[in-house]
């Protein structure tokens, strides 16, 4: 959420701000809200010192064995009416201002590329070179299917499309993917979160998910819970309301879970394999930090990401978002891209965020400055450490051979206890 001080000292930066994400939105109504919030606020308090006045001065009487005025009173009934009346209005106003609020977007960092969508996002660097291949390689779910360890047919069956059913290899292939990932950064010095996967509505306001995006989460109507579309939320919400000391930043926590999407506007887009799924697993990296540290904390944790990458020897690339194509609540973000051979493309594995104070202050998370005794809202930063799934995917299309097997990359053969997916006899 934006700070409303931007509105009233800097209208034309958020102007910019929005204009460089393709928003054109319409402020005034904002400001109208604002402007009548204060002369609410002033009104009131002028009410409140002529009852504390009044009050005062019939407490004085009564306690001179004089009977107040009748007037007196019932201007001191008038104005308690009147404030009550007022601060309801109030109320409204200020709902109505925090609703606007909450569904306006972030400010592009100054070093976010301006453009239009992702044709304008610039590759900052690669990594690795595409495997060569004598033979046509497949598409992962190809691989995947041939060697008995997925199989999308009976996931349809049991839950519908966009599901996945893992067997066999698959499923030790899945945890140690997810296993060699918490102890890599674990070494990185990320504290390990076992986090719920259902989260009530403040949470997924806090990190924003609600109010803009309500149609793409999975909701249980009954008492407004929700299923979580990334660990993000649950673990960024542990700080919700809290203060924390300036010695502790900064913190880091990684996160497994288990991710729940609707991929509502995507139908007809990556409808095979494991891409876009309702449900997949991830790790997750978050980052609460100072605000002057935010900018180098975003290098560390897309560092952190693609060394697991790196490690893995799967290709990628990184590439900085534009300002028309960051997400809701970025200020600057990174893709990491991993190559699929099959499909001769690169794909994103993990996005990597900087929120500066935009969830903080949806959230209330502050640190107290120790040199200036100050209370001011952290930074939040969190990044795919990476996706499990499409790191799967592309550990079949990289690794695949000849014979259809798959070799499996040697960071992993401790955790999956073979080197090799060989195909049923």
């Amino acid at each position: 959420m934006l700070d409303i001080k931007l509105f009233r000292e800097n209208i034309d930066f958020v102007k910019q701000g929005l204009l460089r994400r393709g928003e054109n939105i319409n402020l005034n109504q904002l400001i109208d809200w604002d402007n009548e919030r204060r002369s609410i606020i002033a009104e009131i308090e002028q009410d409140r010192l002529r009852r504390n006045t009044d009050s005062e001065k019939i407490g004085k009487l009564k306690r001179e064995g004089k009977e107040p005025e009748k007037g007196l009173m019932e201007e001191l009934d008038q104005l308690r009416d009147r404030i009550q009346e007022k601060e309801r209005y109030l109320l409204n106003v200020e709902n109505q201002i925090e609703d606007f609020l909450m569904r306006l977007p972030n400010i592009p960092d100054e070093t976010t590329p301006t453009g239009k969508d992702e044709k304008d996002n610039v590759v900052v660097r690669t990594f690795g070179t595409a495997p060569e291949f004598s033979f046509k390689p497949k598409h992962h779910w190809e691989i995947g299917e041939n060697l008995g360890i997925l199989d999308f047919e009976t996931a349809s069956k049991i839950s519908g499309s966009r599901f996945a059913l893992l067997k066999n290899e698959g499923c030790a292939l899945e945890r140690a993917i997810i296993s060699f990932f918490l102890e890599t950064h674990k070494q990185k010095g990320y504290q390990e979160i076992m986090a719920p996967y259902l989260v009530n509505k403040a949470s997924m306001k806090g990190t924003g998910q609600l109010p803009k995006f309500e149609e793409d989460l999975f909701r249980c109507p009954d008492d407004e819970m929700y299923l979580i579309p990334t660990a993000e939320v649950s673990v960024t919400n542990i700080h919700r309301g809290d203060v924390l000391d300036d010695s502790q930043l900064p913190i880091k926590y990684v996160s497994y879970s288990a991710c729940f999407r609707r991929e509502s506007g995507t139908y007809g887009k990556d409808t095979r394999g494991l891409i876009r799924n309702h449900q997949f697993n991830k790790v997750e990296l978050v980052k609460f930090v100072k605000p002057e540290e935010s900018a180098k904390e975003l290098e560390l944790l897309t560092a952190d990401a693609e060394n697991v990458l790196q490690l893995l020897g799967i290709p990628y690339r990184v590439v900085c978002l534009c300002s028309g194509d960051i997400g809701f609540g970025s200020s600057k973000t990174y893709d990491i891209e991993a190559w699929m051979s099959a499909e001769k493309m690169y794909r994103e594995i993990s996005s990597c965020t900087n929120f500066k104070d935009f969830q903080a202050r949806r959230m209330n998370v502050k640190s107290k400055n120790n040199s200036t005794k100050k209370r001011e809202f952290v930074h939040t930063l969190n990044g795919s450490g990476v996706a499990v799934g499409r790191t799967f995917a592309t550990i079949l299309e990289n690794y695949q051979q000849e014979d259809g097997s798959v070799i499996i990359p040697e960071v992993l053969r401790k955790y999956t206890g073979f080197d090799v997916i060989k195909p049923k006899k």
